[in-house]
């Protein structure tokens, strides 16, 4: 009896710390998704830190952060009725890059991905850090084929692309609605609600069936992941109100110095 109190106390201590640390840091990643993308450098790390191992970290983090971007859905669900179609072919790009990419994370032993760690935060990181220029260049292509005319192209090309990033996405997943814009802008794509919307469709759907396999592989630590849903909402829900008064460029850099700064932290610890 005196053992089970020991050891009661030492797992109340251990969930003590262990709680507000995830709750804190799924709190401000929900700010920062909110205002400027990125909340994952702070929420996957966090929960790598309480000891967590690095699969079970990623499957508890994505399905945390899905609510939130199932709840964006209904911001563009104007933009999607008038897209079906496209949105269709996104949709499912979504589900088989996704898809494949948690059934690959799934079956990597546990050290061969906490080696692919620093990578994938320093390429997420890169991935921040070139979003702006990258965005600009893509506008004012975009609006060159508008003044010159464009035709309509296939939807294959997009969807095949599209379903690569979201094998990403169903990996790790750092920073890829960028790149699901920039596809779409390459493609000559032009209306950024558009754009928006589709990324919304095709993120949402390959981030959803990768919860769906990480919870029945048995991979959510439902302990952090309830928490860290709850507080990432409250984060999300709260930095709305104020995102206005802020500057993006300077978010967007703190957001990139945070990934830089996370990516050479598990540089050191892993190399």
């Amino acid at each position: 009896m005196h053992l089970l109190l020991v050891d009661s106390g030492q797992w109340l201590q251990s969930v003590n710390w262990r709680l507000p640390w995830i709750a804190v840091a799924a709190f401000i990643a929900g700010a920062l998704n909110a205002v400027a993308g990125g909340g994952s450098f702070l929420s996957f790390p966090a929960m790598l830190a309480v000891g967590i191992g690095p699969i079970q970290a990623n499957a508890t983090n994505t399905v945390a952060l899905w609510p939130g971007q199932l709840m964006s859905i209904a911001g563009y669900w104007e933009e999607v009725r008038k897209y079906p179609r496209l949105a269709l072919w996104m949709g499912i790009a979504g589900l088989v890059g996704g898809t494949v990419g948690a059934v690959v994370l799934l079956h990597t032993p546990a050290m061969t991905f906490m080696r692919l760690v620093p990578w994938l935060l320093l390429m997420a990181a890169l991935i921040f850090a070139f979003s702006g220029p990258v965005t600009r260049w893509l506008q004012r292509r975009a609006e060159a084929k508008s003044r010159a005319g464009s035709r309509a192209k296939p939807y294959w090309p997009l969807v095949t692309m599209t379903a690569v990033v979201c094998f990403y996405i169903g990996y790790f997943g750092a920073g890829a609605g960028f790149l699901i814009i920039s596809l779409l802008s390459l493609f000559g794509f032009e209306d950024l609600n558009q754009m928006n919307a589709m990324k919304v469709v095709s993120t949402t759907m390959a981030n959803g069936i990768a919860c769906l396999l990480f919870v029945f592989s048995g991979k959510v630590e439902w302990r952090y992941c309830l928490a860290a849903m709850i507080t990432c909402g409250i984060g999300g829900y709260g930095s709305s109100r104020v995102a206005q008064r802020l500057n993006p460029k300077l978010l967007r850099a703190a957001v990139v110095v945070i990934g830089f700064t996370m990516a050479g932290y598990f540089f050191w610890k892993s190399y």
